[in-house]
C-alpha cells in the first residue's frame, strides 16, 4: 500500500480513506492473480461457495478455446452437484518429471491421473488418500458401476487409493497401419504377428519412401507401445523385473536377460541403424502427425479416434496380444485425490459425475461442443470435427457412458465389454507388491532404468553392451533385494 500523501492529513480525510481501504481489502485479490495459480483448492467470491478443484492429467498441446471449453463444463457441473475442476494438463513428454515433482515436493493438487508406473511408489510416499470407505460412502452409484475385479487390481495393500478407469480395463495389442501403405506395399495386415514379421513392410516402406521417411516413428516416452506385454511387473512398475504372464509358477525375473526379450531388444536396434526408426526417437518429446504404423493398446473401432488424432484418412489393424487381465493393466488408468486436498469428497463426487452423466464424460473426451465436436445422435454418437482437442479419454472415466464416434462400431462399447469377458488372467492377477519398506530400493531402481530406457526401448542403443551394463546398475540399486521380497511376497499370497 502506497503511503498516505501529506495533502491527505486531516481526520475526516483519513477516516474516509481508511473506510475505503477497508472495504477494498475484503474483497479477495484474484483479479490480479494468475487464474491457474498453484492454489489446490480455490472457491469463488459469490454467496454459495464452489469448490475448484486441481486436477492434474496428461495430455497433448492445449488449444486455444480449452478455457472456453472447461468453462462449459464448469458451468454445467457447478449446477450439478456444485463443483468446478481446473484442469492442468502435463505434456505427454514432460508427464514423467511433472508428476514426480507435484508428488515430491507437495505441491498441491485435488485429483490426478497416475498409472501402475508410479501408483504404488505414489501411494507409498501417502500422497494418495485412503477412499476404501468413502468411495462407498459417499458414491455408491460410482461404486457399482466399476466390477468388483477391477476395484480389487486398483488396490494397494488390500485399500483403495484411486478411482480406475473402467473401459478396456484388460489389455488387448494392436498394430496399425496406415491403410496408403498397405496397399501400396502389398501388407498382409491380418498376418503381422511378431517383430519379425514387421521387418519386411518396414524394410519395403523405407526403400519406397525415402531417406527421411520413418516407418516406425518413436518418441522417447513410451519407446515401442506393449514391449513387455508378456511380462507381469508385479504392479511395481520397473519392467526389468516381472513374472512371464503365463507362468504357473510365477517365478520372478530379470526381464531384461530373457532371450525373447533380448531377441526383440536386437531387433529394434536393427531398425534403428537401417533408419526404419527416427534417429531423434530417444530425445524426441511429442509424436509427429500422420504416423505411418502404430503400436497401441486398443478395442475394435478404436481406429476411428486414432484416424483423427493423426491426420490418417484410414488405418488398417490387427490384433497381436490379448486380450489379458493383470493388475498393471486395471492399473493403467486411474484417478487419485490428494491425501492433503480439503475437498476429499467433492473430488469424489465429480469423478462419479465423469463416470455417470454421459453429457459431462462427452465434452471431456471430446471437448468444446459446436467446435472440436457435433452431436450426430444425442449423447450417443459424436462426430469429431477438429484434431486438436488435448485430453485423452482412456484417463479420464469408464467408456461405457461415452458417446461413439460416427464410423466407429454401434456396439463398440459391448464389444470392449465382451473383450474384457474373453481375457485370460495373469498368473499374478490381484497381486500389488508392496514396496512399504523397498522405497529406497524402488527409488534407486527407476532412477537407473529410467537413465537408459529411452535409448534401449527406441533401438538406439545396442542391447548386447547395454543390457550388461543396466542390470550390473540395477543391482547395484538394490534389484536383487526386490527380486526377492517380491518373489517371497508371491509365494506368500498364492499360498
Amino acid at each position: 500500500m502506497k503511503k498516505p500523501l501529506k495533502l491527505l492529513s486531516t481526520a475526516c480525510v483519513l477516516t474516509l480513506l481508511m473506510s475505503a481501504l477497508a472495504a477494498c481489502g475484503s474483497k479477495s485479490d484474484t483479479s490480479a492473480s494468475d487464474p491457474k495459480a498453484s492454489d489446490a483448492s480455490k472457491t469463488s467470491s459469490s454467496s454459495t461457495d464452489v469448490p475448484t478443484l486441481v486436477w492434474w492429467t496428461i495430455g497433448g498441446q492445449v488449444p486455444n478455446n480449452f478455457d472456453k471449453a472447461v468453462a462449459a463444463m464448469n458451468e454445467y457441473t457447478a449446477e450439478k452437484i456444485g463443483v468446478k475442476v481446473d484442469i492442468k494438463v502435463a505434456s505427454w513428454g514432460e508427464w514423467d518429471t511433472k508428476i514426480n515433482t507435484i508428488v515430491n515436493t507437495g505441491e498441491p493438487f485435488d485429483i490426478m491421473f497416475t498409472n501402475g508406473s508410479k501408483y504404488n511408489q505414489q501411494v507409498a510416499m501417502g500422497a494418495f488418500a485412503d477412499l476404501t470407505d468413502l468411495v462407498q460412502s459417499e458414491t455408491p452409484d460410482l461404486y457399482k458401476l466399476i466390477p468388483e475385479k477391477v476395484w480389487d487390481g486398483s488396490k494397494v495393500g488390500g485399500k483403495i487409493y484411486s478411482v480406475p478407469t473402467y473401459k478396456d480395463s484388460s489389455l488387448t495389442q494392436y498394430w496399425v497401419f496406415d491403410h496408403k501403405y498397405v496397399e501400396k506395399y502389398g501388407i498382409d495386415v491380418p498376418n503381422m504377428k511378431t517383430l519379425k514379421d514387421l521387418d519386411k513392410p518396414f524394410h519395403d516402406m523405407k526403400a519406397g519412401e525415402g531417406k527421411s521417411f520413418y516407418p516406425l516413428p518413436m518418441t522417447q516416452s513410451e519407446g515401442l507401445n506393449g514391449f513387455f506385454n508378456e511380462y507381469d511387473d508385479m504392479a511395481l512398475g520397473l519392467a526389468p523385473i516381472g513374472v512371464k504372464a503365463d507362468d504357473a509358477s510365477r517365478k520372478v525375473v530379470s526381464v531384461l536377460e530373457q532371450p525373447d526379450v533380448m531377441e526383440n531388444l536386437k531387433m529394434l536396434h536393427k531398425w534403428y541403424q537401417d533408419g526404419i526408426i527416427n534417429p531423434d526417437a530417444p530425445t524426441k518429446p511429442e509424436p509427429d502427425k500422420g504416423k505411418p504404423f502404430l503400436s497401441a493398446q486398443g478395442f475394435p473401432g478404436a481406429e476411428v479416434s486414432w484416424q483423427v488424432n493423426n491426420g490418417v484418412e484410414k488405418y488398417d489393424m490387427v490384433q497381436n496380444y490379448g486380450p489379458i487381465y493383470t493388475t498393471t493393466t486395471i492399473q493403467g488408468s486411474l484417478n487419485a485425490i490428494s491425501a492433503n486436498s480439503k475437498y476429499k469428497k467433492e473430488a469424489l463426487k465429480y469423478l462419479e459425475l465423469v463416470n455417470t452423466d454421459p453429457k459431462l464424460r462427452n465434452m471431456l473426451a471430446f471437448g468444446e461442443e459446436g467446435v472440436d465436436y457435433k452431436k450426430v445422435d444425442g449423447e450417443k454418437v459424436v462426430e469429431r470435427t477438429t484434431d486438436t482437442w488435448p485430453l485423452a479419454a482412456y484417463t479420464q472415466g469408464t467408456f461405457f457412458n461415452m458417446a461413439t464416434q460416427k464410423d466407429a462400431p454401434k456396439d463398440q462399447w459391448e464389444q470392449v465389454k465382451k473383450l474384457n469377458e474373453q481375457a485370460f488372467a495373469s498368473s499374478l492377477l490381484g497381486f500389488s507388491m508392496d514396496i512399504t519398506n523397498l522405497s529406497t530400493e524402488v527409488a534407486n531402481t527407476k532412477a537407473v532404468w529410467d537413465k537408459y530406457r529411452y535409448e534401449l526401448l527406441t533401438g538406439a542403443s545396442d542391447p548386447e553392451k547395454m543390457v550388461p551394463k543396466i542390470v550390473s546398475e540395477l543391482k547395484a540399486a538394490g534389484m536383487d533385494t526386490l527380486m526377492k521380497a517380491a518373489q517371497e511376497q508371491i509365494d506368500a499370497f498364492f499360498k
